[in-house]
């Protein structure tokens, strides 16, 4: 091999591995997302760097180099120097965007604070073990239990990327009379729940100060007195009398040994003549495994969690004391796995 054919051979490497290995422009983005600047700069004039430094809180020198990097990556414009304009791709980044993109950059709240734990996935590679507790100090649950605005913020991100539509038509509910949404966050599933289904009524049952909050925003739509609200974790026994017990997007957050006491709990409250609906996405094993792959990774690093397949869930459901009565897919990778008692 010649010098001439090294330095291609080279080039190529450098082609092929730079846009895996740039660590720079994701991190200046997030610290764009989070000092507000697709918000703060001004579209029809330009703002000016001095005068966007002091409105974010930053420094002029170090903030200019953080948005001239961005330019070059095609987010913001530099029409002269100095002077900073938004552009098609810094707008998808804005608070008001109704992809709420944002939510998942923004190093003040959960999205981006779940991107950090990523630093310590060697640790989790070499232990098997999440990452978050070594990254934050505390495991991920007890993290959000001590902090208030970030437990509203992982409440809200969640909420915002729910499926509540397509799960509330995807199912027959009319069928059903009352439904325990289990570990259901703010109330955003059963919210949809019960405004298109009128005969339905729903029990919320989440921890305490996330329960609060889902007060409020089932009140804000009228669902008060059709939702019962109970402040309790999924651990414990869970209120009996509910039709269907709905797990949506909860037990891809545990270990087997976790998700299947949860299942056990749910199928105890069920009875023998209730159900337990496991709302997650396993057949994006088969139509798109990147993201599964992708999810599962995430899911081990943040709590040890894991993506499932539909074996596995039937797995789990046996474990349980339960049998798979039937599948119920939603597309796009949405599925509702509904679980009756084994005997």
């Amino acid at each position: 091999m010649t010098s001439d054919d090294a330095a291609l051979d080279g080039a190529a490497a450098w082609r092929a591995l730079t846009p895996l290995m740039d660590l720079m422009t994701p991190m200046a983005l997030r610290v764009a997302v989070t000092l507000r600047l697709p918000d703060l700069v001004d579209d029809e004039a330009g703002s000016d760097l001095h005068d966007l430094a002091a409105r974010a809180g930053a420094d002029p020198d170090a903030l200019g180099r953080v948005l001239r990097h961005l330019v070059g990556r095609g987010v913001f414009a530099e029409p002269r120097p100095g002077t900073f304009t938004t552009n098609g791709t810094a707008a998808l980044l804005r608070r008001d965007h109704p992809s709420g993109a944002w939510r998942w950059l923004d190093l003040d709240g959960f999205g981006g604070r779940m991107d950090l734990a990523f630093t310590g996935l060697q640790d989790t590679v070499r232990t098997g073990r999440p990452a978050w507790p070594a990254v934050f100090g505390a495991p991920f649950w007890d993290h959000l239990d001590a902090d208030p605005e970030l437990s509203a913020s992982f409440d809200a991100t969640m909420a915002a990327n729910a499926a509540g539509r397509e799960l509330a038509e995807g199912y027959d509910w009319p069928a059903l009379t009352r439904v325990a949404d289990v570990g259901g966050g703010t109330g955003k599933l059963l919210a949809e729940l019960l405004l298109r289904h009128d005969g339905l009524r729903g029990v919320l049952i989440d921890l305490p100060d996330t329960v609060s909050r889902a007060r409020h925003y089932l009140a804000e739509h009228g669902l008060a007195d059709r939702c019962e609200t109970v402040g309790r974790s999924f651990f414990d026994e869970l209120p009996a009398g509910a039709d269907a017990y709905v797990l949506n997007r909860v037990l891809h957050d545990w270990a087997d040994t976790e998700a299947t006491a949860i299942l056990r709990r749910c199928a105890d409250a069920a009875g023998r003549h209730g159900r337990v609906l496991i709302l997650e996405s396993p057949s994006m094993s088969e139509i798109d495994p990147a993201s599964f792959a992708e999810m599962n990774l995430r899911m081990l690093v943040l709590t040890g969690g894991r993506e499932r397949t539909l074996d596995d869930y039937r797995t789990l459901a046996t474990a349980a004391g339960l049998r798979l009565a039937a599948i119920h897919d939603i597309p796009p990778w949405h599925t509702v796995i509904e679980c009756v008692p084994a005997t």
